[in-house]
């Protein structure tokens, strides 16, 4: 029988290979006085309000699923693929 792996422990098997620029656009004027459901829908974690209270991101370590762009009520978030050969690098399914 096959080991079972948690969520996170999946996740911290996972590698990423960074493309030199974010293939994720965030348009931090549209974010103001919205509710932010990005930052609770990433599974990433990768979206956070700074010390001044505006929304910060960070593509290292997105696993390209695209729940911000789905969520977003302003479509602020311009979210692509990045090219081939870069991104997230799946293991264990």
């Amino acid at each position: 029988m096959s080991e079972r792996f948690s969520v996170e422990k999946r996740l911290s098997l996972t590698n990423f290979k960074l493309y030199d620029k974010p293939h994720i656009i965030v348009d931090y004027e549209k974010c103001e006085g919205c509710s932010r459901p990005c930052i609770s829908s990433c599974p990433a974690g990768l979206y956070s309000i700074d010390e001044r209270g505006k929304l910060r991101f960070n593509y290292e370590g997105c696993l390209e699923c695209g729940t911000c762009r789905l969520v977003c009520p302003r479509n602020a978030v311009k979210w692509e693929y990045p090219p081939g050969g870069f991104g997230v690098w799946y293991k264990f399914g």
